[in-house]
């Protein structure tokens, strides 16, 4: 027996099958392949039927609080894409344990490190593969594979309140729900299939508090691509004969081109932007690590045997691209051994990506503003922290403070730099009804990635009551 399946600890209704303890879906995993000796924190993963026939299955990874699971918050946490599997954030940016890529070899299974700046070092978190096909959840119904906005959050709220039947010691702990790019879009959302729950006296009554979105999409183009334009003039992108160009001839309007001035104008300023990479323009411009749709490769652990034996069907980043250590993550993810430890259903899925550019392709956008749900929310009595790294191209500063604005909320404390370790660590913003905003100096996209001390900070300090 592999010192994986060893660690493998059932919590309640056990029974022994094929040699393994199983429980309701439970599985709290005490070592983890890849990792040398036991955990230093409390791991489980599980399944939760969203649906009424029980076909709509989502898998989770959660992770206790480090510091005081009775009393810190819980929080659930809702990726981007739409396609990226909850893995994804918990390896690569708040999560205790990432992939040793310094350290890999070919041929062998990618080695896990503790990561210190763990947001579950003071909150207890669930990730969540969603939507539904994401990761490691699946549904035994070829109907409920069509991706939308509403029917995500109509899951993601039935998630919600089954987990916590599963897990009644947390049903009074503050909880919050957080997302990024897409999950950003979706976190408000869902936030309100929550009140709407509680409202309507559904139990358990969730103990909701607020939420926080990193980077978010709103759905409505004119904040998340109009923005594009006036944001990349401020970081010296395009040159100002160019913006001035394309602010006159377009009219303030970037999304819909009236003209073709205007198309040229702006066809212009794509090809200054398109050797960039749009998620963080101070690192190469590289391949993705995920498949596009008709290119997935057969489950393999190396990297070097992915670019022997599939040279043409999935391009291999350069080490010197962040992306490489991504496929470290489909490496690990698609061995058996990790599956098993992990409790994976067999049968189900396939081979796991970190995102599915399917998904993208073919989802749904049936609501088409997340700004209507941060207002009612947020006037309704939830805290909200919008949280924004500065050096991404697509959400950025200039079209989340566009949709702040449109709130129409006064200013408590103004413009101000907030800090961490006797540095700026970026800029931030306090309005009316419980709503803050920050920047996060130097961050991207996934802006804990790439600023892991300065954004476990603002969290601690954000989501403890104090400002910035």
């Amino acid at each position: 027996m592999t010192p994986a399946i060893a660690g493998l600890v059932m919590v309640i209704a056990c029974s022994w099958t094929l040699g393994l303890w199983t429980v309701s879906g439970l599985t709290t995993i005490t070592h983890l392949p890849g990792f040398d000796g036991r955990l230093p924190f409390e791991l489980e993963t599980g399944y939760i039927a969203v649906d009424e026939l029980e076909e709509v299955n989502l898998f989770y990874y959660f992770v206790k609080s480090e510091r005081s699971p009775a009393e810190d918050p819980l929080l659930l946490w809702l990726n981007g894409g739409p396609g990226c599997s909850g893995l994804n954030v918990l390896a690569y940016e708040i999560g205790p344990f990432t992939f040793d890529i310094k350290s890999y070899e070919s041929r062998r299974l990618p080695n896990l490190i503790y990561r210190e700046e763990s947001w579950t070092r003071i909150s207890s978190i669930i990730f969540v593969d969603s939507p539904v096909g994401v990761g490691f959840s699946y549904s035994k119904a070829a109907e409920e594979n069509e991706w939308s906005d509403t029917k995500t959050s109509r899951h993601l709220g039935a998630f919600i309140k089954k987990w916590l039947v599963d897990h009644p010691e947390f049903i009074s702990n503050p909880f919050y729900i957080a997302g990024q790019s897409q999950g950003g879009k979706l976190a408000p959302i869902v936030a309100r299939e929550v009140i709407n729950g509680i409202e309507a006296g559904s139990k358990p009554l969730v103990n909701l508090k607020g939420y926080l979105v990193g980077n978010p999409a709103t759905g409505e183009r004119r904040y998340d691509r109009g923005s594009r334009i006036p944001h990349s003039h401020g970081m010296g992108l395009i040159s100002d004969e160019l913006y001035e160009a394309t602010k006159a001839s377009c009219s303030g309007d970037y999304v819909m081109p009236r003209s073709v001035q205007c198309s040229e104008c702006l066809e212009a300023v794509e090809e200054n932007l398109k050797g960039l990479n749009q998620k963080y323009i101070l690192e190469p411009n590289c391949d993705s690590a995920s498949p596009k749709p008709k290119q997935s490769a057969p489950v393999e652990r190396s990297l070097s045997e992915l670019e022997r034996a599939h040279p043409f069907s999935l391009q291999i980043p350069s080490k010197r691209c962040r992306s490489y250590g991504y496929m470290l993550a489909k490496s690990w993810a698609n061995s058996d051994e990790v599956r098993e430890a992990l409790g994976v259903r067999k049968g189900w899925t396939g081979d796991w990506n970190r995102c599915r550019e399917d998904i993208k392709e073919k989802y749904m956008n049936d609501i088409p503003s997340s700004v209507s749900y941060h207002l009612n929310n947020t006037c309704g009595g939830l805290r909200a922290l919008v949280y924004i790294g500065d050096h991404d191209l697509l959400a950025n500063t200039v079209g989340t403070q566009a949709w702040l604005r449109s709130l129409n909320y006064s200013i408590i404390y103004g413009w101000r730099p907030w800090w961490i370790n006797d540095q700026v660590a970026g800029y931030t913003e306090t309005y009316t009804n419980n709503l803050t905003f920050a920047t996060v100096k130097g961050a991207g996209h996934e802006a804990p990635e790439y600023k892991p001390k300065e954004c476990r900070g603002m969290f601690e300090r954000w989501i403890s009551g104090q400002g910035l």
